[in-house]
């Protein structure tokens, strides 16, 4: 005898069957590389399709693994981004812009301890990609809350954060910290390693005693290029050693890594409640980082061009790059290195090769176009174009434990000649290019005179082909 099934249970099981089937094709849609779709107008009961979107990030995040592409559609979404699984080197998780579309994560309605961490956060995760997002609006007047736009922490490889744009990012508490993009290695032995960071703007940051885009702790192994960081009240483009922020001191160092064709400009620390008028925000800073390579960047109108030393006594930047950079028009100096004071580190081991230096120093600090700070030691400073501002000051070199450092093969520009020059050796005041050459016993293969740069007012520093400096620097 047949036995028969009732209606009610005949209906659970087809809800049953159909649930599963369903999980199932999402499980293996996104083994084969789904692609979910997240709208302002979308509906997270929706299937995540083009025409059928989900309306939050948290949905979209929560289902988003490994070769799981979700396209994020024009709009405002008033909630964050905090990235749930890991992906894969062949099989990335990637969150981008839809086409041409301008989806914006906004902080605009986090309140108090809400604005605390990352908009987007990625911790302890891989293989991750962001791509053509805005992120912003965010802020607080908290001491111990430090707004984030996009924060990478913890340990992992191969994140991506491509052609974004974070602003609008502030603490206006005069203790406070705030960040545009941060990547802590907080872990260790495991690093944060293989990161790219490339293309992005960062900008219409209040920063507090933090910086715009920072590398801290335990990271290795990394590409920081082609962004633009500007209109901020403090650092630029920032690279950390021995804060503490890993948990092993032997890792917790900012290394092996590359800063390059980035734009940083309009840098200034002044108004920031945490300076005052201080005039001490870095375009791009090395403190405490080592084996870093800072090359082809343009940096200007900041309070210094480039600044490498440590920040802690008795710890160095050491084996940094500086190369094919153009520092203009900053307000206290071109390049600096070495500690700003006696408790401090300082630089070893650092070349500063092929830099066009032009006329920093507009504030009339004394700081020149090179600035050899505290700990100045065993660096190589060869093949630059340094051209005074109306200062006057050339090489500021202020210290007498500043040894066994080398200058050849650089062209030095005054326009009011050579005799109206001001140079620091080692802490003495020396006026004129002869009478620094011979009290330093340095710039061997050197010369002062014009490099006849292609046009100066629209900062083109390319040498016309008639320029002398071709015979001292190379072409």
């Amino acid at each position: 005898m047949k036995r028969m099934i009732s209606g009610a249970l005949l209906i659970l099981l087809m809800t049953a069957i159909s649930f599963g089937c369903q999980a199932m094709t999402e499980e293996a849609g996104a083994k084969q590389g789904t692609a979910y779709y997240v709208a302002a107008n979308g509906n997270d009961k929706h299937p995540g399709t083009k025409q059928k979107p989900f309306r939050t990030l948290k949905k979209a995040a929560s289902i988003a693994k490994a070769g799981t592409t979700v396209y994020m559609r024009g709009g405002t979404y008033k909630e964050r981004l905090i990235v749930r699984h890991s992906g894969t080197k062949k099989a990335p998780v990637v969150f981008q812009a839809y086409g041409k579309e301008k989806p914006v994560i906004s902080g605009a309605s986090l309140k108090g301890n809400q604005a605390d961490g990352g908009l987007v956060k990625i911790d302890q995760k891989s293989y991750i990609t962001l791509k053509g997002l805005t992120v912003g609006h965010i802020k607080t007047n908290q001491e111990d809350v430090t707004p984030i736009g996009i924060f990478i922490t913890g340990s992992g490889k191969g994140v991506k954060l491509l052609n974004n744009r974070v602003y609008d990012i502030q603490t206006t508490h005069q203790n406070g910290n705030a960040h545009g993009i941060a990547v802590y290695g907080t872990k260790a032995p495991a690093a944060i390693e293989d990161i790219e960071i490339k293309g992005n703007t960062v900008e219409k940051l209040k920063l507090g005693f933090s910086e715009a885009l920072v590398l801290n702790g335990n990271v290795k192994k990394f590409r920081v290029t082609h962004n633009t960081v500007r209109h901020t009240d403090n650092i630029g483009i920032d690279l950390i050693g021995f804060e503490n922020v890993a948990p092993s001191k032997k890792y917790d160092q900012v290394r092996n890594g590359v800063v390059s064709r980035n734009k940083v400009y309009e840098i200034t620390s002044v108004g920031n409640p945490a300076y005052g008028k201080d005039i001490s925000a870095g375009g791009i800073y090395v403190d405490g980082g080592k084996d870093i390579v800072i090359d082809h960047n343009i940096s200007h109108h900041n309070d210094l061009g480039i600044e490498v030393t440590s920040e802690h006594k008795g710890k160095m930047a050491e084996r940094i790059r500086i190369e094919h950079n153009q520092v203009y028009l900053n307000r206290y100096t071109g390049i600096s290195i070495g500690g700003y004071d006696k408790k401090r580190g300082g630089t070893i081991n650092t070349t500063i090769s092929h830099n066009i230096l032009y006329k920093n120093d507009t504030a009339g600090l004394e700081g020149g176009q090179l600035l050899m700070q505290y700990q100045s030691v065993n660096n190589r400073i060869t093949n630059n174009i340094m051209t005074a501002s109306a200062s006057h000051y050339l090489v500021v070199n202020l210290y007498e434990v500043n040894k066994k450092n080398t200058f050849q093969k650089n062209v030095y520009d005054d326009r009011k000649g050579a005799k109206a020059s001001q140079w620091v050796w080692r802490g003495k005041w020396l006026e004129g290019y002869k009478t620094y050459r011979s009290k330093s016993g340095q710039d061997k293969g050197s010369a002062h005179l014009n490099p006849q740069f292609v046009n100066e007012k629209k900062y083109d520093f390319r040498l016309k082909a008639s320029s002398p400096a071709k015979k001292i620097i190379g072409s």
